[in-house]
């Protein structure tokens, strides 16, 4: 076996003919012991190249998926000439990108189940897709959708001064984020920085003012959306994430209300590490220590051996050291 198999570079195109740029791992059998083999779909984080989560994929890969990793409207593969004449919001990324992207998975791996892999604003794009009930598990890490009042505490501030002021006002003078020059992430479509920027309590009510503007009734069927969602959510959250706090994770997963789900709450120590934070899951220097779990969670729908799966949906599972604690919800996140 090739223990460092290249990627195929990909090209597809959204309903509305917007070409995504990607990669995909494939194997040469559609089937491993007799049963259709799974394609697991990586879902980014906003404004974060695929390229990214490369060596994750490539670690799925080896352990039997087929993986299909792709960069939104905007980002990375997917960048336009002229970044300042896209219009795009996290909807266009889940209601056009993500919905072209299960199209073609049905096309290329025809019989084969779809798993997602979400990081951050990826777990609220997965469940726009309006053809999301072919999905069959998926794992998210830090999934929320950036409303600043579940921002940690010792950050908040900083971060609502970053996101919700500075953001917003660069992205006016520029006509969309220059994020690359502040060496804070990629260069971000306008839509998406004011979905960000606007983000309230709840989600679809950041899409009442122009341009990035949803009618009352397209707004309702966002929600009704998320809620037809089935497919099980493994939810983890890290300890030290100031996005992924217990509030953010689940404000997100209180949306997705006929899917089974299991919040899974990390802390670095658990693991011997001082930091893990909201993007380093997917560094290869986890592979050992994190990763198994998304690997157990697409394999077999069950959190990792040494956790304990709730029965109830709604169940939060905190892990301190080597004791569970279920159905507890602390008021506040460690400092």
């Amino acid at each position: 076996m090739n223990d460092n198999p290249q990627p195929e570079p990909l090209t597809l195109h959204a309903a509305d003919g917007y070409p995504l740029g990607g990669f995909v791992w494939r194997h040469r059998t559609r089937s491993i012991d007799g049963e259709p083999r799974a394609l697991a779909i990586v879902n980014a984080a906003t404004s974060v190249r695929c390229r990214y989560y490369f060596r994750f994929a490539a670690w799925l890969h080896r352990h039997g998926w087929d993986v299909l990793v792709y960069d939104y409207r905007g980002i990375g593969e997917s960048r336009p000439a002229r970044l300042v004449q896209l219009d795009a919001s996290w909807l266009d990324w889940g209601e056009r990108d993500f919905e072209a992207v299960l199209h073609y998975a049905r096309e290329a791996f025809p019989g084969q189940p779809v798993d997602v892999v979400a990081h951050s604003i990826g777990g609220l794009v997965t469940g726009l897709a309006p053809s999301a009930a072919t999905i069959r598990r998926v794992f998210t890490v830090g999934a929320q959708y950036a409303h600043w009042r579940d921002y940690a505490p010792r950050t908040r501030l900083p971060m609502l001064l970053k996101w919700h002021v500075a953001m917003p006002l660069l992205t006016q003078l520029c006509g969309y984020f220059p994020a690359a020059r502040l060496g804070w992430m990629e260069d971000t479509p306008r839509g998406v920085a004011l979905s960000w920027s606007r983000s309230r309590a709840r989600f679809e009510d950041t899409y009442v003012r122009a341009p990035i503007a949803r009618s009352p009734e397209a707004r309702a069927a966002l929600v009704q959306r998320l809620a037809a969602f089935t497919a099980p959510i493994l939810a983890v959250s890290i300890t030290d994430d100031p996005f992924g706090t217990i509030a953010a994770i689940e404000r997100l997963l209180s949306y997705f209300t006929h899917a089974p789900h299991t919040h899974l709450r990390i802390a670095p120590e658990q693991i011997g590490v001082k930091a893990i934070g909201h993007f380093a899951f997917f560094h290869s220097r986890f592979e050992t220590q994190l990763w198994p779990l998304a690997l157990h969670w697409l394999r077999a729908g069950a959190a990792s051996p040494e956790y304990v799966a709730p029965r109830n949906r709604s169940t939060v599972l905190f892990k301190t050291n080597s004791a569970i604690v279920r159905g507890q919800r602390p008021t506040e996140e460690p400092s």
